[in-house]
């Protein structure tokens, strides 16, 4: 698992509009939001997502970008944004290589069943590439003013 203080893992993947973002892009610009979700338009999913939009403009003064990551295709994302008017970058992660490198994607076990998923987790990730939080299996009611929390507290230039 990763832990605060870590190298964040670089990521490069596709967002809704096909085009390429990594971790660089955002390097002594912004801090980074970085949160996986299983599935779009599902209901925890939905909640996240509806509630990081309605904070966007206050984590943009605060100097911070937030950016989703799913398996879900660029189409779907796309779809995702536009039924709820969502406000995010979301990345098609779609060969897993970012959930697998962020330790993400785990078994889980439900009613005996086992089987591989995306834990919902986010990571803050300041303008130096350091992860300043890194929380996995997180809740998606209130997590959103829980980051947000955090990022003020961060203090970054």
């Amino acid at each position: 698992m990763l832990h605060k203080n870590d190298i964040a893992p670089i990521f490069k993947s596709v967002n809704q509009h096909n085009k390429i973002v990594t971790l660089n892009d955002y390097r002594a610009k912004k801090n980074i939001i970085l949160y996986f979700y299983p599935k779009d338009d599902t209901p925890g999913c939905t909640i996240e997502a509806n509630d990081f939009t309605a904070l966007a403009t206050e984590f943009a003064n605060l100097n911070t970008v937030v950016i989703g990551v799913s398996k879900d295709s660029c189409d779907s994302h796309q779809a995702f944004i536009d039924k709820f008017s969502l406000n995010l970058e979301l990345l098609a992660d779609t060969s897993g290589e970012v959930c697998e490198a962020y330790e993400v994607w785990q078994e889980i076990e439900k009613e005996g069943v086992k089987k591989m998923k995306i834990v919902r987790s986010t990571f803050i990730i300041n303008q130096q590439g350091i992860l300043e939080a890194v929380l996995y299996g997180v809740s998606a009611t209130n997590h959103a003013q829980e980051i947000l929390e955090m990022i003020k507290s961060i203090n970054t230039p």
